[in-house]
């Protein structure tokens, strides 16, 4: 069939869209630079490039579905967060968003430090040589066997997250002949305006010891007599794609003001105040992001006006970006399959991937761009849904966006900001095989996660 033969899907221009009506770009060929990494542009020939490279080229090299990470975006990121704190303060990328033994090599020569939450990111953290001093390790049920390495390796921090936690690394850094810095995960009360399942400082949820009814102060009080650890800070994570300050002011201002009962009770000042991560990224043209410099002042500014308040020297602090790091540093690469009309409401378009390595639409109704990338087109624009191969109805890759009404089979289209959480939290549902990793950097790519295999699923399959 040829790309104008096939019957148009709805055009007219503006489109309700999940109960408002959104009205389709001036031109679907223009790439919005907000959600898209710092070298993707499209060429003369109306083809996507990405590192100096055709996505046409990469999709025949590496094949499709892909995701293909910008490695001068993410270090230049990293030199922006770094630079922004100053040497006064700590950034921690946060490896949960995406990891590998590329991207720690990369954080420590762009002079990051490192956030991990479980075994299996540690083994790749010091695999890659990080250096253990520079690695914080978090987690609301860390096992037995975790902590025992951690110790013995000597990461610089271990984030405290309840009380039998507390007694737990003390008695294994004891054991271990160690004493280990840690810090106290406080929840603050605090709800962020994001999704209910990442909205992580109010009391009724998992994470986190509650400044609520003195129980943090408890906290405090027990961990400074225990041998075995060092009580350094404070900890505090309101949630994540967070793009609104009032949190963060909020959340500063009560764990601030438990450092002064600290200091009041104990006659200790705690040395360093953690305000986690959280911060958002576009992900559709509507996002409005702030810079890291944005942030590192609004940040320092809050802390140093409370402790001010307080009496209290002003602390260290420490961040942990991850999504605002490697999220916009990479796009996923698909082809089009099949192409479904329904006259009046949408055109269905799938992709040879979908839910299995981007669950985020289906787990937390996350939106998401999309753009033809494989060459240029004038046609009009018909709103889409974007969907996967899977069987799940719910296996949405994009709810709603514009492409070209002349969109056919064959065609690759790629869907920005899928750097963060899209490859780790990534899936074998339906026995699908999990892609690639792709590292692009003046007009070189390489692979730094490999493509899964049908050899790989049946190398676990023992039966």
């Amino acid at each position: 069939m040829s790309r104008s033969a096939h019957p148009a899907g709805p055009r007219h221009a503006d489109v309700l869209t999940e109960g408002h009506y959104t009205a389709p770009p001036a031109d679907l060929n223009v790439l919005d630079e907000k959600v898209w990494a710092r070298t993707v542009s499209r060429n003369d020939d109306g083809a996507v490039t990405v590192g100096g490279i055709e996505v046409t080229r990469l999709a025949e090299e590496f094949g499709t579905p892909a995701y293909f990470l910008d490695e001068s975006d993410f270090r230049a990121r990293c030199r922006a967060w770094a630079d922004a704190f100053g040497p006064g303060a700590d950034v921690f990328y946060a490896g949960k968003a995406f990891l590998s033994r590329a991207v720690v090599r990369w954080l420590k020569e762009e002079g990051l430090n490192l956030d991990v939450c479980s075994g299996g990111e540690l083994t790749t953290a010091l695999d890659a040589g990080m250096p253990a001093e520079r690695i914080a390790f978090h987690g609301n049920n860390k096992t037995v066997a975790e902590i025992e390495r951690a110790i013995h390796v000597g990461v610089g921090r271990i984030v405290l997250d309840s009380f039998q936690e507390i007694v737990r690394v003390s008695h294994i850094a004891q054991r271990l002949g160690k004493r280990q810095r840690v810090q106290i995960r406080v929840t603050v009360g605090v709800e962020a305006h994001t999704h209910e399942f990442i909205a992580t400082a109010h009391e009724d949820q998992k994470f986190g010891i509650a400044l609520a009814g003195g129980q943090a102060a408890e906290a405090v009080r027990r961990a400074l007599t225990l041998d075995g650890i060092e009580l350094i800070g404070i900890h505090s994570h309101i949630g994540s794609q967070i793009f609104d300050m009032a949190g963060f002011e909020v959340s500063a201002r009560r764990v601030v003001q438990l450092l002064a009962e600290v200091r009041d009770e104990h006659g200790v000042e705690l040395p360093e105040i953690d305000l986690g991560g959280g911060l958002g990224i576009a992900y559709t043209s509507d996002d409005d992001p702030r810079e890291p410099h944005e942030i590192a002042k609004a940040l320092g500014d809050i802390v140093t006006r409370e402790c001010e308040s307080a009496g209290l020297a002003t602390p260290r602090i420490s961040v942990e970006p991850g999504r605002a790091i490697v999220g916009p540093t990479a796009f996923t690469l698909y082809e089009v399959g099949t192409i479904k009309h329904l006259e009046g409401l949408r055109t269905y378009v799938s992709v040879d991937g979908g839910m299995s390595d981007n669950i985020r639409t289906a787990l937390y109704d996350a939106e998401y761009s999309v753009a033809l990338v494989s060459r240029r087109s004038d046609a009009e624009p018909m709103l889409v849904r974007v969907v996967g191969k899977h069987c799940e109805s719910g296996d949405i890759v994009v709810k709603d966006a514009f492409l070209p009404s002349d969109l056919a089979p064959g065609d690759l289209i790629a869907v920005p900001a899928t750097g963060a959480y899209c490859r780790s939290m990534a899936s074998n549902y339906n026995h699908a095989l999990r892609p690639p990793v792709v590292a692009v950097r003046d007009g070189e790519a390489r692979v730094i996660v490999r493509r899964e295999t049908e050899e790989d699923l049946l190398r676990l399959d023992v039966g």
